[in-house]
């Protein structure tokens, strides 16, 4: 699990993000940043609507898997910053798990977000 400092608090940021970020996108997953230079440490935030997958057991397990991909790739991004991966269809539950890391990866690089 991702630890407590790299997540969000509260909806103000995110809203923030949601309007001013730049976004990246691939057919199942978009990545949403933008540079926060108050923060030392970068927040991460997985959202799964109710329109991609009904069942909240099914969301969470979604969301839990991509927050593991994001905490093993945490300590080669660049810090600083406020991302959030949003996940727009219900493919990604049955990926397997070297789909979904070559897919959350994949967006990262093409944000620029690795050192």
């Amino acid at each position: 699990m991702l630890a407590q400092k790299f997540r969000f608090h509260g909806h103000g940021s995110l809203r923030y993000l949601y309007r001013n970020g730049d976004a990246v996108r691939s057919h199942l997953i978009t990545l949403k940043y933008i540079a926060n230079p108050r923060r030392k440490t970068s927040r991460f935030t997985v959202v799964v609507g109710k329109k991609v997958i009904k069942s909240a057991v099914k969301r969470n397990r979604i969301r839990r898997r991509v927050y593991e991909v994001v905490r093993l790739e945490e300590p080669t991004l660049k810090s600083g910053y406020d991302m959030a991966l949003m996940v727009f269809s219900a493919e990604v539950y049955s990926l397997d798990h070297p789909s979904l890391v070559k897919l959350v990866k994949q967006l990262f690089s093409q944000a620029g977000l690795y050192k």
